[in-house]
């Protein structure tokens, strides 16, 4: 991976969510530091069990007009939420205030202009906050509870199969603690 003052053998770890169990649904590594180019990647590594999207909530770094065009045409069913540019911490009170959702805009508007709609919606508000507060955690748990932060291994092939065995561990332990929330309740 190309890094300031060269290059340094490191890897991209990507993983698919799903947001109301918080299981990994689809993993890859690439070597690629940039997630502009990961997200038809990352839909490809779903796993087959995963039958329907209907929705693709991203974050800024995966936002490219070519990757939202594709994603939804090759799944026509589904709607990408990616947001456009970093989104500071905390809400100001007037995007606490409750207002009408904007008028959508022309169908041969600029995929960005688009995009930009959608979030700006109460619905793609709502649906954003789902990645937030549901995909983000999963790394959380994976570097602080679980305690991975590096790769032990070398090389590409190598390197899939500790994400592949490090995501199903995550998974693991996400479906005991599923269950026993099911015992208690």
């Amino acid at each position: 991976m190309k890094v300031r003052g060269g290059f340094e053998q490191s890897y991209n770890a990507q993983a698919a969510v799903e947001v109301a169990s918080m299981l990994i649904v689809g993993q890859h590594v690439t070597h690629q530091a940039n997630d502009k180019q990961q997200l038809i990647p990352t839909l490809a590594a779903l796993s087959p069990v995963i039958d329907q999207v209907s929705n693709i909530l991203v974050d800024s770094g995966y936002y490219s007009e070519k990757s939202m065009l594709t994603a939804e045409a090759a799944r026509p069913d589904t709607t990408v939420y990616a947001a456009m540019k970093r989104q500071s911490h905390g809400r100001s009170v007037a995007q606490l205030a409750t207002r009408a959702d904007p008028p959508p805009p022309s169908a041969e508007a600029p995929v960005a202009e688009r995009m930009a709609h959608r979030l700006d919606t109460a619905k793609g508000k709502q649906l954003y906050g789902l990645r937030k507060q549901n995909v983000e955690p999963v790394f959380g748990i994976i570097k602080q509870a679980i305690g991975f932060r590096r790769f032990q291994l070398r090389g590409q092939a190598k390197v899939e199969l500790e994400w592949t065995l490090m995501t199903t561990s995550y998974n693991i332990k996400r479906l005991f603690n599923l269950g026993m929330s099911l015992a208690v309740a």
